[in-house]
């Protein structure tokens, strides 16, 4: 099942680069990068960072593609 993401709206609305966010998080910029573009499917502990941050759940960041049809 694949994963999307609204990281790149959240951390736009924020105001926040990709290296910000890179920073936030603990990771690299392309790490970001391949996960705003669908890439990559962070691991569980990197959403649950990811939702904290910006004070959402991880449901609102990640969802199965197949929902959002």
């Amino acid at each position: 099942m694949p994963l999307r993401n609204r990281l790149k709206v959240l951390r736009e609305a924020e105001g926040l680069s990709q290296q910000e966010m890179a920073k936030v998080l603990g990771i690299t910029r392309q790490t970001v990068i391949s996960i705003e573009n669908n890439h990559f499917d962070p691991r569980l502990s990197l959403a649950f960072r990811v939702a904290e941050h910006f004070n959402v759940p991880v449901d609102e960041v990640f969802y199965s593609a197949d929902d959002n049809e």
